[in-house]
């Protein structure tokens, strides 16, 4: 059975703690019966030795249980949890150490590793920033836990060329000073946070992420702190983002062999539809999330962290459902949609917005008999989603059929569907936002005779910014005759269209007055 790993070092310290023990007893048995030799030095050196091991122990196995976040924002509070393995041993919590906080730069980093003095340095501000380890005996483990730390203030250092302050790495400092074996010895422990990006504002986050996704993904084990290679292959960050991707969907589904190939098309602004193309090519940081992408005004890895943000907040269930392809260009779209029936329907992301999904469908031109189209639904982004479902406002626009390649939507969709609205209370009807999309929309019946009057309220789709209170076909070339000359009746059937629009909403303030009344 494989023991645990604080076990395994708790066993590796009794060893270690008896193999002293035995040496101080014969130091203790050469004062009382003293032998030929060099006993004294050969004790002595072995009990130097021994003592350097026990050393090498303790602060090795003091360590973050669990680190602080890796984006520290001022002024927010954050936890952490350090641990000593032996904790159980050694008779190091008889006499409970206390555990001290500091943040510190790249370069402090680099001179603790270096064990050059750093005494009281720091590069900011921790409240709540010590902490008593405690010892559970049900579990045998010596912990300190930091609940209520709080970044006060950061001092930053001066940055390099280019270098924004989202790429400044700092790190947090746990130190303490542990007494073994009942005070016989002392030690002066310390260890070091994985990097973090100090941010004051959460529209820092996406370029902190990428700094710390770049530094997690491609430092090299003992390192000099913070160093990481300004390129790596292509395949190399095809893994993080994937890894990323699976991590906040919590789902097997992650980027496929298509999905990547369109991704390095947008990193190196290619055509190639060939993996194999860019399997030797190397990308940059500068590539990844210093430089804008041609004609865009953010840079690959904003793009794609939109995309995260957007799913991980309102579109994860569709994608683990596999409704959602995503990862597809406008181009790719009409090519795959003009091959389906009229209604077919795909999602894909937005190329020219971040966090933005569009919905592209297949349908006739409705201004050129016979002529088919691939319309595209201006982005959603969060904002949209807050407001209405994906799956309601699918459900809204009568004209999607079918979701690509060929399933009815509504085997796809229904399950998401917010439940009809519950009857009127107190006389009251409850309004109703839907989307619509003016050109693919048909008349809205006149409401039946007797019923209580109330008022559609729709929300206007992202092709119309205008509430819609009831929607007509649009007016075309229709109104004139086949010479061109000016159609009188049908100018009259859209003045008396308009004559009802304006109506409506009075004859139901009329009715709203007179229930109050």
């Amino acid at each position: 059975m494989c023991l645990s790993l604080s076990l395994r070092c708790e066993k590796l310290a009794d060893l270690i703690w008896q193999n002293r023990q035995q040496i101080r007893r014969c130091e203790h048995l050469t004062q009382q019966l003293p032998l030929p030799g060099p006993m004294e030095e050969l004790l002595n050196k072995l009990n130097a030795d021994i003592t350097d091991i026990i050393s090498a122990l303790v602060t090795s196995t003091f360590i973050i249980e669990k680190q602080p976040p890796q984006v520290l924002k001022t002024q927010t509070k954050f936890a952490a949890t350090v641990r000593l393995l032996v904790g159980g041993k050694l008779n190091v919590h008889m006499n409970p150490p206390q555990v001290k906080a500091v943040i510190v730069s790249e370069q402090q980093a680099k001179a603790l590793l270096k064990n050059e003095s750093t005494h009281s340095e720091s590069s900011g501000d921790i409240l709540n920033n010590n902490c008593v380890m405690e010892y559970h005996q049900g579990t045998g483990t010596l912990s300190a836990h930091f609940r209520n730390m709080s970044l006060k203030r950061i001092k930053r250092s001066d940055r390099r060329g280019a270098e924004s302050v989202t790429e400044e790495k700092f790190t947090i400092l746990f130190e303490s000073q542990f007494s073994v074996g009942g005070n016989e010895l002392v030690f002066h422990v310390k260890t070091l946070s994985l990097p973090v990006v100090v941010i004051v504002h959460g529209s820092q986050d996406n370029n902190a992420t990428a700094t710390v996704l770049w530094d997690n993904a491609f430092a090299e084990p003992g390192r000099v702190p913070f160093i990481v290679p300004d390129k790596v292959l292509w395949t190399q960050l095809c893994e993080a983002l994937d890894m990323k991707y699976r991590a906040e969907m919590h789902s097997g589904r992650g980027l496929t062999d298509d999905n990547l190939v369109f991704l390095a098309q947008k990193a190196f602004t290619s055509s190639s539809n060939n993996p194999e193309d860019y399997r030797n090519m190397t990308i940059s940081w500068a590539q990844f999330n210093r430089e804008n992408l041609p004609g865009r005004s953010f840079t690959f890895w904003q793009w794609f962290d939109g995309v995260v943000e957007l799913m991980k907040k309102h579109l994860k269930p569709h994608w683990n459902d596999g409704a959602i392809l995503g990862f597809v260009n406008k181009q790719q779209a009409q090519d795959m949609l003009l091959s389906k029936t009229n209604g077919t329907f795909l999602l894909r992301f937005s190329d020219s917005e971040i966090g933005g999904i569009t919905i592209a469908w297949a349908a006739e031109n409705p201004n050129k008999l016979g002529e088919r189209l691939v319309w595209n639904l201006l982005p959603y982004t969060t904002k949209d989603f807050s407001i209405r479902s994906l799956a309601d406002r699918i459900s809204d626009l009568n004209h999607l059929l079918f979701l690509y390649p060929d399933k009815p939507k509504d085997e796809v969709f229904a399950k998401y569907y917010t439940p009809p609205l519950s009857k009127a209370v107190d006389g009251y009807v409850k309004p109703q936002i839907k989307q619509v999309v003016p050109e693919f929309t048909t008349p809205t019946p006149e409401p039946c005779g007797g019923a209580s009057a109330f008022m559609d309220q729709t929300a206007a789709s992202s092709t119309s910014q205008s509430n819609n209170y009831g929607v007509y076909a649009s007016i075309t070339e229709n109104m004139l005759d086949p010479e061109g000359d000016f159609d009188l009746d049908d100018t009259m059937d859209v003045a008396r269209h308009v004559e009802e629009l304006l109506r409506r909403p009075m004859e139901a303030h009329a009715q709203w007055s007179s229930q109050q009344s």
